[in-house]
């Protein structure tokens, strides 16, 4: 998995998407994963309710964003 996780990663860090929980711009410089305003996947339906992280529609979001939503469906 690692593979094709690094590939979407990386596609979506090019396209430079503000967060699509808040509207805000990311920025894509690497803080470390922890940093609130870090980049990451986010995905629309959780992971423990069926959903797949590698969908290439997965959403971008800040890790703070990401993480208050806490795994609910949006």
């Amino acid at each position: 998995m690692c593979r094709p996780y690094r590939r979407l990663v990386d596609r979506l860090r090019a396209q430079a998407l503000p967060c699509w929980i808040c509207g805000h711009n990311i920025n894509y410089k690497p803080y470390g994963r922890r940093h609130p305003l870090a980049f990451t996947l986010d995905d629309e339906t959780p992971l423990s309710k069926g959903g797949d992280l590698l969908d290439p529609a997965t959403p971008v979001a800040h890790t703070d964003a990401a993480t208050a939503s806490g795994g609910r469906c949006r």
